[in-house]
């Protein structure tokens, strides 16, 4: 088996990005190239692309490509993104934060559902503590006499965060430190703990991992 390194992208002029760009589209009889599309035809990556120029609609712009907008994605999807991107930041994500890698869709992506970005954030919220008191119905916590399910939904997810500011309540660290978050069950599930609001916490996984399946006492 050969091994071959990978071209290195990051001296690519934008010229000759934005050429390979006008080239898919035309090679697809399209006035526009979605990211998916440019994966698969592309000299490069959408996320090469997306970086250089800030947003993939900004590379597009620059190319005199038509914008893409999915509109056949659910507000539920738009959410739980929302939440995997605060997860990942340690805080509220702000317009430019929504690039790719942390997110799967952009800001404008918010900004055309919800009109703007700060009614796409308000939007969030509702969502977040309308779906929080409704649990799912789950058969493993139905045999086990347990009123919740043992998954945290992202609602749940969102709540905790916010509550706790993405923060680690055991040790106070946020991402920036070079951990990751995650929810945690004050009670273990195992030993009696509902997924409620009241029985959540934001732990770093260092502090996760140590406490394990331990009470609190």
């Amino acid at each position: 088996m050969k091994y071959e390194l990978e071209q290195f992208h990051r001296d690519i002029p934008d010229d000759e990005l934005l050429a390979d760009l006008r080239r898919v589209a035309q090679q697809l009889g399209k006035d526009q190239v979605t990211f998916r599309e440019y994966n698969k035809e592309g000299r490069f990556t959408a996320s090469t692309i997306a970086e250089r120029f800030g947003s993939w609609n900004a590379a597009l712009d620059k190319a005199e490509l038509q914008r893409t907008i999915n509109r056949n994605i659910s507000d539920e999807d738009l959410f739980e993104n929302l939440v995997e991107v605060w997860t990942a930041l340690g805080h509220q994500p702000r317009s430019r934060d929504l690039r790719p890698g942390p997110s799967r869709f952009s800001w404008n992506t918010y900004a055309y559902r919800f009109k703007s970005w700060r009614k796409a954030l308000a939007a969030f919220v509702q969502w977040a503590n309308e779906g929080e008191l409704r649990p799912v119905p789950d058969v493993i916590a139905k045999k086990a006499g347990r009123k919740t399910p043992r998954n945290i939904n992202w609602r749940l997810r969102a709540l905790v965060l916010m509550r706790d500011g993405a923060r680690c309540r055991m040790c106070g660290a946020v991402p920036g430190d070079g951990v990751r978050l995650h929810v945690d069950h004050v009670k273990p599930w195992s030993k009696g703990g509902e997924t409620v609001l009241e029985n959540l916490q934001v732990l770093c996984n260092i502090c996760n991992i140590g406490k394990g399946d331990v009470e609190p006492v």
